[in-house]
């Protein structure tokens, strides 16, 4: 019996050019799925040039769902630069980037990766990776971004924000909040409509610092790691 997929939300932050590191950093993302045994799904966020296209289009755009689908797109040209990398590190990538999660979990049926970026207005990428962990019956989602767990406030306002090393799903909601879409182009530590849609489907998840791979590849082995485990109770 084949295990589980995974699903892993790569976040945007992970690729941007301050990363001096970032090409060292794919090509061994390359080797440890290579490594891992399931078959992983992974959203790739828009970050930065998402932000700052949003940002430019604002002046003559109010409309929150035309800003999304900017953001969309960045984060879809994102998930074809992770893709192709993949396929040249010989990698058995689905080809082209699904644009729901429905086609992406067929994808997880027959490939060993499937890379996609969002999909419709008022998704964000935690958001959809945590549904297409559901549609793809994936054992956990995790939420790789650059902030090392989930903190009992926002650390970038409060200097006295604790980090949280293992919690529940209930207790992560009354952290991000009620299940509403934010304004496009926010970032929060999991978007809450993924979180109420992990309650709803007992779906474990987890955050962690994603630039430190030997952490991402704890995590998907089931191993302890370094960030905050998510459990449904």
């Amino acid at each position: 019996m084949m295990a589980a997929p995974l699903v892993l939300a790569l976040g945007g932050s992970l690729l941007r050019p301050e990363e001096s590191e970032r090409h060292a950093w794919l090509s061994s993302l390359a080797d440890l799925l290579s490594s891992c045994d399931a078959s992983i799904g992974i959203v790739v966020g828009g970050g930065a040039p998402a932000r700052e296209a949003i940002e430019l289009a604002k002046p003559v755009l109010n409309d929150v769902a035309a800003l999304d689908e900017i953001g969309i797109a960045a984060t879809r040209l994102n998930a074809a630069i992770v893709a192709q990398i993949l396929q040249g590190a010989d990698l058995d990538v689905c080809a082209g980037i699904p644009s729901d999660v429905a086609s992406a979990a067929r994808g997880l049926e027959a490939h060993k990766v499937v890379v996609m970026g969002g999909t419709r207005p008022g998704h964000t990428t935690d958001n959809v990776a945590i549904r297409l962990a559901i549609e793809a019956k994936a054992a956990r989602c995790l939420i790789a971004t650059n902030v090392s767990h989930v903190h009992s406030s926002d650390p970038r306002v409060d200097a006295d924000a604790r980090i949280i090393e293992s919690m529940s799903l209930a207790e992560l909601q009354e952290i991000v909040g009620p299940p509403i879409h934010g304004k496009a182009g926010g970032s929060g530590v999991i978007d809450p409509i993924g979180v109420q849609a992990a309650i709803d489907n007992n779906l474990p998840l987890a955050v962690l610092d994603g630039r430190y791979l030997d952490r991402v590849a704890d995590a998907l082995a089931g191993k302890p790691f370094i960030g905050t485990r998510i459990e449904v109770e």
